[in-house]
């Protein structure tokens, strides 16, 4: 049986040669990561041909999913030499050379503005409003907390800070803010620049990153909107049509205002890297169970990421502990788990993937032994409420009959993704004639999307004949057993789904008896 859970790996240098890229689709990866805070746009193109041209040669539909930068506030060059003088004759400076400085903890140190006076700068910065932004008490944090500073006052072009946990910075380090309210916005020029080459290049999926309120979902989805309306005028009519948008929930102002960017976006990402530096270490597990909740009552994917398998970059098999995370993230809901480094970077990615499909399918059979709960959402939209009933009673009927497989034809994943959001625990396998939208399915749990024009005669029985020789040859069925169809007349029209029949496979019924 195909994993209902959907693997999303990033791609990378050790990931992007076709072969290798053709046995983690087979392992089970089912979505790519391009992430835009490494890479020119050119490797990525070249990495996207290839996932594309390997998917098409496999007969697959995988999705790839393109990943914002956002407003990354980072150590600005640290050149050589000692640095003005400390304002109070100390300073926290155990160490310095060219693109390295050590803190020592308890001294103050000073933030500056860019190109201040001349003088080399003792923390540069790439983020020049930084200085007038944070006030004191405010937390600064460095390379994902592992230096961590307390602002004390500002004093002209200078942010004074006490090093509260000293160690290494090097230059391009991160810096994270949770306690201050940032004027930067949450999508920079150069992350315009990637949404444009993902609506030219028909990406499948885009992450905004250091999301914070709605509006920034709201802002990305207009903006994409109309990349998408010129791209349409240009080519075909499909091209460039809609691109999903992944909300990352990182920060403290997405974790407050959860529902209405759930609401806003096509689907979420528990970040859990920014998300662990942010706040309380202690409360992400209890936020990404809460996150992956909210998701479900919206009927939104999620995606949980961040070291899933962080020891597999270097080393063959997992911790215990790494094990179990994936697991628990499985159990608590998440339609799809994410490598990052593991695979992008690390010298074991088809071995990672490997092991997160083992792990996937342990805790598949699990939720699989249990009773069974019907769990809908509780918090759809209006529209499409026809469907999504549908949907809820095929859960219904599926339990209750013992079907193998529920099918069905859904033109632009409408149907797709209302029973994806019943979290079936058998296949669901969607037929598209539409090339973007089978990928898209790629990603919601328990799809499996087929890309296939519609019988010639456009019949629901000759649908049903080709869904049964599909289903014996893929193995997913046997003979005999039943399976629900769902489909709409004609085949391959939009909003059309209006049709559902109980059949056995290789049997006279279903839609074979019309």
């Amino acid at each position: 049986m195909p994993l209902l859970t959907t693997i999303v790996a990033t791609i990378g240098p050790a990931s992007e040669s076709p072969d290798i890229v053709a046995d983690l689709i087979r392992a089970g990866v089912g979505v790519f990561r391009f992430n835009f805070s490494h890479g020119d746009l050119e490797t990525h193109a070249a990495r996207l041909a290839t996932v594309r041209r390997v998917s098409d040669e496999l007969g697959c539909a995988v999705a790839c999913l393109g990943d914002l930068q956002g407003p990354k506030i980072r150590i600005g060059r640290i050149p050589a030499g000692v640095g003005r003088p400390h304002p109070s004759g100390g300073g926290a400076v155990l160490a310095r050379e060219a693109g390295l400085i050590i803190l020592k903890k308890g001294i103050a140190e000073a933030f500056e503005r860019p190109d201040v006076r001349g003088a080399l700068p003792v923390l540069p910065l790439t983020y020049e409003p930084l200085v007038d932004e944070v006030e004191p008490g405010h937390a600064v944090l460095i390379n994902d907390g592992a230096v961590r500073l307390t602002a004390v006052e500002r004093r002209g072009d200078e942010l004074i800070c006490r090093v509260v946990v000293g160690g290494v910075i090097s230059s391009n380090k991160g810096i994270n803010l949770p306690d201050s309210s940032l004027t930067t916005p949450a999508i920079t020029e150069r992350d315009w620049e990637c949404a444009a080459w993902a609506v030219a290049h028909d990406l499948d999926f885009l992450a905004l990153s250091f999301v914070r309120e709605a509006a920034d979902v709201i802002q990305l989805r207009e903006g994409l909107a109309g990349m998408c309306r010129a791209a349409t005028e240009r080519r075909a009519p499909s091209a460039g049509a809609w691109i999903p948008i992944i909300a990352k929930i990182e920060m403290p102002q997405a974790v407050k205002n959860l529902d209405p960017i759930v609401d806003a976006s096509d689907g979420v990402m528990v970040a859990r890297g920014d998300l662990g530096v942010e706040m309380d270490l202690a409360q992400v597990p209890f936020i990404q169970k809460r996150i992956v909740g909210t998701c479900r009552q919206f009927g939104k994917p999620c995606i949980v990421a961040t070291q899933m398998l962080e020891s597999m970059i270097e080393n063959a098999v997992p911790t215990r502990a790494e094990t179990t995370d994936v697991a628990n993230a499985i159990l608590d809901g998440a339609d799809a788990v994410m490598l990052s480094a593991e695979t992008a970077t690390g010298r074991h990615p088809l071995a990672t993937v490997r092991t997160m499909a083992r792990i996937a399918a342990a805790a598949e059979a699990h939720q699989a032994a249990q009773p069974q709960v019907h769990r809908p959402p509780t918090r759809l939209s209006e529209s499409h409420r026809a469907t999504a009933a549908l949907a809820s009673g095929a859960w219904q009927i599926a339990n209750e009959l013992g079907v193998k497989a529920v099918v069905c034809w859904s033109q632009h994943g409408g149907t797709a993704r209302y029973l994806s959001q019943n979290r079936f625990l058998i296949p669901v396998v969607v037929y598209t004639s539409d090339g973007p939208t089978a990928r898209q399915m790629a990603l919601h749990h328990g799809l499996t999307p087929v890309l296939s024009a519609p019988p010639p005669s456009g019949t629901l029985a000759d649908w049903n004949r080709a869904v049964d020789q599909y289903l014996l040859t893929q193995g997913l069925v046997k003979a005999g057993e039943p399976i629900l169809l769902i489909a709409g007349k004609p085949l391959g029209k939009a909003k059309r789904t209006n049709a559902l029949a109980i059949h056995k496979v290789g049997e006279v019924g279903g839609f074979l008896s019309e």
